[in-house]
């Protein structure tokens, strides 16, 4: 069989480290009774991601689970949410979603300080990936969202 460009962007697009991320995302499963949920889909690609949250006394997330039907980037991009996102508060998901969401937009050099999200480079010069990687942060804030 004869290497396509295709596959040698398959390649250079999904790394090892962000296919062992994906694969990761079993370690966040999304229970059905957190009280905080979102569904979002993407509309670039028709990834949907799900998540959970149940928030301390403080508002910050005390658990957190997620079911994520997206391409391995989207749910690499999902369990580097989940592997920081216990802990956290409303502000500091905002900024990493923003921050992530400029990267993408070409407004940023770098995707911001949240640990590991630099994997997701990769993706940077596909923008048709963009709108998966995203939906998990997007997701988190709108779970935040709701009452």
């Amino acid at each position: 069989m004869s290497r396509t460009g295709s596959t040698l962007v398959a390649n250079v697009l999904y790394t090892p480290h962000i296919l062992a991320l994906a694969v990761s995302l079993a370690d966040w499963p999304l229970a059905d009774d957190l009280p905080h949920q979102a569904e979002l889909r993407s509309q670039s690609c028709g990834s949907v991601v799900r998540v959970g949250l149940r928030l301390d006394e403080a508002g910050r997330v005390a658990h957190f689970g997620v079911r994520a039907q997206a391409c391995a980037l989207g749910q690499a991009s999902a369990a580097i949410l989940a592997d920081r996102a216990i802990g956290q508060g409303r502000d500091a998901l905002i900024t990493a979603r923003d921050a992530l969401t400029a990267f993408l937009a070409g407004d940023r050099t770098d995707p911001g300080d949240w640990p590991g999200i630099d994997h997701i480079a990769s993706a940077l010069p596909y923008p048709a990936r963009h709108g998966s990687i995203l939906l998990p942060w997007r997701a988190i804030v709108a779970a935040l969202d709701q009452p």
